[in-house]
């Protein structure tokens, strides 16, 4: 069962007919419970038992750190100290927890492969780098990843750090589990904190006429992300990174350009179908995408770029580092730190670790121009400028774009060929017939300008969103929702894709 699936669909006006026809807010919280369980079934039924295990220990972790101390011993500052010793062991262990059930399913084949690769260098015995590479194989063949396994990890380790704080623990198991599985945001986020979403389950209203439109808007918009566009882009880019070796400059430039628009496009649009089912149910997730390719500087991108994920990165890894408290050098220290452990976050490879160097690379040079240009005002001044905003505005993009080279290609000797070809290569004799003739049926000058098409219409919402603060009434949204599901049930390339995030 996947979110643009007729299955999908019935499904999710099943659950919702149910669960405003009861009253009772447990009988919502059994619901949201059990129907999460039966689309996490659909995809992976095997993990349930694993799913549901951790789900119990992060709630009795939470409910010891959130423990008040016994004020009956007559020592109060030996309690205090007692308390606080208890409570950080209890925060170590669940996170520790929490990272090896990660590495457990996710890393444990790059881990293995790594060591042997060290083992052999080192030791000069190439058997050991062969055992290790065929325990990383056969764990690679014969072990799955729980789907959503990292986003709810991050969701786990939150509310614990967030419960060590100060905030109260849940005393009630069904409403902790419908949290962490609740169907819509399980997969692929957007990551959520326990205390924003036990707040609505309180005492949920039955949505308005315009709240009822907006996560209709949400799911058409989604569907049109992912089935009209993100999919036709798939197809650019599989063939052109698949044939990176008889592909030219500029044919790999087009598709690198064509990958950033799918990535956004394919996350954005799953966000979106993930809000929208949520806002029929009276829960309102987060937003997880601003706009971010309108972004003038990398910090201003992360800033709107994958927003649940930015923000737990600053609150339970930037700022305890000590973010910029401790002076510039050391800032820029925790700066290249959480992007380099975001970069591992996504996947086991070392694709994956040059990404999130390079976005710390450019968030610490970010920061020292930055303060440079607040010590000279012309500098400063010209930021503002026009000439100076397309320049932040081209570097920004220029950069990301460049390193999502190695978030597609995250096997260095793959990614490598690409960079080695990225300027001043010709493409083979029979690339364009076969990649843009045969297989696709249009051609680099066609596709620029779809490209381009599709980058005006983004500026184009931008404008209207940001710029001129206009929104669309729910009586057009409600008319246009009807059109773009039928476009995408006509429209969309048969069978389509995963979603890209699936695999993080």
């Amino acid at each position: 069962m996947t979110f643009l699936s007729p299955l999908y669909g019935l499904f999710l006006l099943s659950v919702i007919g149910i669960y405003w026809s009861v009253q009772q807010s447990w009988l919502r919280s059994w619901l949201l419970f059990i129907a999460s369980l039966v689309f996490y079934a659909s995809l992976q039924a095997q993990y349930i038992p694993l799913l549901l295990a951790a789900t119990w220990i992060n709630f009795k972790l939470g409910q010891a750190i959130g423990a008040p101390p016994d004020w009956r011993i007559e020592d109060w500052q030996f309690a205090q100290q007692d308390w606080n010793r208890r409570r950080i062991k209890l925060l170590s262990v669940g996170v520790t927890i929490n990272v090896l059930l990660l590495l457990s399913f996710k890393y444990l084949p790059f881990i293995l492969s790594s060591v042997g690769t060290v083992l052999g260098w080192s030791s000069g015995f190439p058997a050991a780098k062969l055992s290790a590479q065929q325990g990383a194989d056969w764990t690679t063949q014969h072990i799955l990843v729980p789907l959503g396994l990292s986003f709810f990890c991050f969701e786990s380790i939150a509310y614990l750090v967030d419960v060590y704080r100060g905030a109260p623990a849940t005393q009630g198991f069904l409403k902790f589990a419908s949290y962490k599985l609740f169907f819509a945001k399980l997969i692929s986020g957007p990551i959520v904190r326990y205390h924003a979403f036990a707040g609505q389950l309180q005492s949920p209203k039955f949505p308005a006429i315009d709240q009822i439109t907006e996560g209709l808007w949400l799911i058409a918009c989604g569907a049109i992300k992912k089935g009209l566009i993100a999919d036709r882009l798939d197809i650019l880019v599989k063939l052109s990174f698949d044939n990176a070796q008889r592909a030219g400059s500029g044919n790999l430039w087009l598709a690198i350009v064509a990958y950033g628009l799918q990535l956004y496009l394919d996350f954005s649009g799953y966000v979106d179908v993930a809000r929208g089912s949520a806002l029929l149910l009276g829960i309102n997730l987060p937003q997880n995408f601003d706009f971010p390719y309108f972004s003038t500087s990398i910090a201003d991108f992360w800033r709107r770029w994958h927003i649940t994920l930015g923000d737990w990165l600053r609150n339970y890894l930037y700022f305890p580092l000590g973010g910029s408290r401790r002076g510039l050098v050391r800032t820029c220290i925790n700066l290249i730190i959480v992007m380099l452990i975001a970069g591992v976050w996504h996947g086991a490879a070392w694709g994956f670790v040059v990404w999130g160097g390079l976005h710390g690379v450019a968030l610490a040079v970010h920061r020292l121009v930055d303060l440079r240009s607040r010590q000279s005002p012309q500098l400063e001044n010209f930021w503002q400028t026009l000439p100076g905003i397309v320049i932040a505005w081209f570097t920004t993009q220029l950069m990301v774009f460049s390193a999502w080279i190695f978030f597609r290609l995250p096997n260095l000797r793959d990614s490598w060929v690409v960079v080695q070809r990225l300027v001043g290569q010709s493409a083979d004799a029979q690339f364009a017939q076969k990649v843009y003739g045969e297989a696709i049926g249009l051609y680099p000058l066609q596709i620029s300008l779809l490209l381009g098409a599709i980058v005006l219409a983004m500026g184009f919402a931008y404008l209207l969103n940001r710029g001129l603060k206009l929104q669309l009434t729910w009586h057009i949204k409600l008319f246009l929702v009807p059109l773009c599901l039928y476009a995408v049930w006509v429209l969309a390339p048969e069978g389509g894709s995963k979603y890209i995030y699936f695999d993080f």
